[in-house]
């Protein structure tokens, strides 16, 4: 039978760890994910076949955002420290969810401002403009000087829309595998 897949293989989780923690973030969520518990920062560098440097500046990120948490033991023969890293899923998800639905209030907000301006653009692409510039410009480009055309802001309204009802499918998502 085929593991079911958690929150932390979807595309939404994958590319916030890749953000907030660089590239091997997601890596190393993924290997702490399989061991099922705490590993050490050289055990990652050694399964990823990376500098510890590197490793640790991931860990780092991920501990200031509260994702990442360690235990440091010393050896008493050499002195040196040892840190065993453990990852808090649920404030992976909490962080997510968060920033979903920020994104969702900037989308709402450019949505109002969608609908109370009319906005013009150029033909060949190089601007868009509110009314006012517009006329100010007599309806030319003030790049290429070919006609501003009125922007259809119906279609701009739709497309703002299914991306809202897509982050909501995701967060639903999320919180039903979570």
């Amino acid at each position: 039978m085929p593991r079911k897949k958690g929150f932390l293989h979807l595309p939404i989780t994958e590319d916030f760890l890749k953000t907030i923690g660089g590239d091997y973030a997601l890596e190393l969520v993924q290997i702490w994910e399989k061991k099922k518990g705490n590993v050490t920062d050289e055990e990652l560098a050694k399964q990823l076949n990376v500098k510890i440097t590197e490793i640790r500046t991931a860990l780092n990120r991920l501990h200031y955002r509260g994702i990442a948490c360690y235990q440091k033991t010393r050896n008493t023969k050499t002195g040196w420290y040892s840190y065993t890293w453990s990852i808090k899923t649920n404030r992976i998800a909490e962080l997510v969810m968060e920033r979903q639905a920020e994104e969702i209030q900037k989308i709402k907000k450019r949505m109002d401002f969608e609908k109370n301006y009319i906005y013009f653009n150029c033909k060949s692409g190089c601007t868009t403009v509110p009314f006012e510039v517009a006329t100010e410009y007599q309806f030319k480009c003030p790049e290429c000087g070919k006609n501003l055309d009125e922007e259809n802001s119906v279609k701009k309204l739709k497309v703002l829309n299914q991306r809202i009802d897509d982050i909501r499918i995701e967060l639903e998502t999320m919180e039903k595998m979570n």
